[in-house]
């Protein structure tokens, strides 16, 4: 599963990224607009998902639960000072896609019996995206997780998240993770749409 996660920074409007990437196969669209408010957040859902409706595409909120609800969006993606999962399930109930973000293996046993869908594993590089970065987990890093979910028998979608590029790709699925959430490495690409392809071109069918 390819994620692609808007960026303000990007010289591109946010509905121009989510053409291009969704031209490009991606099938997976988080909104995030960390300084922006509430109001502006549900604007731009509103924008976009006619987009991600014509592609059969997700579009998942980073953050703002109200938003998913009110705008009728797939999921959220829920940081670890957002809304708790498990309060979010209930707001917007079974068929919501909910992912979490994790940093170390600690965060995820905090989670493993909550009605999630993925874990956002990361940041496993250094990236100008996002301010206040935890720890950088690196390749070792996301590999220990992994083993230590499969140890423990935690059977939870892990995405690993943060400065990923093509030569990663590989490692990361050997690692263990079952998908890839990508910004600046499409956001930043010439060519958005033929940079989602070059990523989609390494995930195995059905990823």
């Amino acid at each position: 599963m390819l994620q692609y996660i808007t960026n303000t920074q990007c010289p591109r409007p946010i509905p121009e990224q989510v053409k291009a990437v969704l031209e490009g196969g991606c099938r997976w669209i988080q909104l995030r607009m960390k300084e922006a408010t509430l109001e502006e957040v549900a604007e731009m859902a509103r924008i976009i998902k006619p987009l991600t409706d014509e592609k059969e595409a997700f579009l998942i909120i980073n953050d703002y639960v109200d938003v998913c609800r009110d705008v009728n969006c797939t999921g959220v993606h829920l940081g670890k000072s957002d809304m708790p999962p498990s309060k979010a399930r209930l707001e917007l109930g079974p068929l919501a896609v909910i992912g979490v973000t994790a940093n170390t293996f600690a965060d995820i046993e905090a989670v493993r019996s909550l009605d999630i869908d993925y874990i956002g594993i990361g940041p496993f590089r250094n990236t100008a995206t996002k301010a206040n970065l935890a720890p950088i987990l690196g390749q070792d890093g996301v590999a220990r997780i992994c083993d230590q979910m499969q140890t423990a028998e935690i059977n939870i979608a892990c995405v690993a998240v943060g400065g990923i590029r093509t030569e990663d790709v590989q490692p990361l699925l050997e690692a263990g993770c079952n998908g890839l959430a990508i910004s600046g490495a499409i956001a930043f690409a010439d060519d958005m749409a033929q940079a989602t392809r070059n990523f989609i071109a390494m995930l195995p069918a059905g990823v």
